[in-house]
């Protein structure tokens, strides 16, 4: 099966390069929605400036839910930038002639190697080193020795379930467009295109809330 077409691929064939080009597209989009929605603040928001402060409650209310209001907002520019940065380099895939790059394993491995070490500075940060990874051998003393190597391995698969989540879902998305291209060009592929619209949202939906979660679960380990 052939590669996805791409316009940057009339350029160059290169992964990287389509990579690059398609992550520096999507970051180029949020910054552009970014400034046109702070260019000219309103008291009764319009146009971006309602949809992104709708995006920004939306994301606030889900951190509320998993961590409280006063350390969601704490962690809202990390955990919604991330979100609308996913977002659109999801939303972009489904665009003929354009390929996610989150279909490619070096941006989500990176944003989840973010996550991964910030969540844990963070829980270093609030509660000290001896405390934070006295938490992760369990309550029983005699079973530190067991639970302690159990419960790194289960950290560090976070990395790894993050990352190929957000992969493995929006890879598939694209080779699934891609042979319905391929079926039908004309017609059919509209059908999808609602799923896969869904899908892309759903994708960054999960990615910002295991980030909450993870966050939440670092930050309130005296109350394990």
């Amino acid at each position: 099966m052939g590669e996805l077409f791409t316009f940057f691929g009339l350029i160059s064939h290169d992964k990287t390069f389509i990579y690059m080009t398609h992550m520096l597209l999507s970051a180029g989009i949020a910054l552009m929605l970014v400034k046109m929605a702070m260019s000219n603040l309103k008291m009764v928001p319009s146009g971006t400036q309602n949809v992104m402060e709708a995006y920004i409650s939306g994301v606030l209310k889900m951190g509320t839910d998993v961590m409280g209001k006063e350390n969601a907002m704490r962690f809202l520019p990390l955990v919604a930038t991330i979100g609308m940065f996913v977002g659109i380099a999801n939303l972009i895939g489904v665009i003929p002639g354009f390929e996610a790059p989150t279909a490619f394993l070096e941006m989500p491995f990176t944003l989840a190697l973010a996550v991964f070490v910030y969540y844990n500075y963070v829980g270093i940060k609030e509660q000290g080193v001896i405390k934070y990874f006295k938490h992760f051998m369990g309550p029983v003393w005699w079973l530190y020795w067991l639970m302690f190597p159990i419960e790194i391995v289960s950290h560090f698969s976070r990395l790894v379930s993050l990352s190929f989540r957000l992969f493995g879902n929006v890879k598939g998305d694209d080779m699934f467009l891609m042979v319905i291209l391929m079926l039908a060009p004309w017609i059919l592929p509209m059908i999808p295109f609602a799923l896969l619209t869904f899908m892309a949202f759903l994708q960054a939906f999960i990615f910002m809330m295991l980030t909450y979660v993870y966050l939440g679960g670092a930050i309130a380990v005296d109350e394990h």
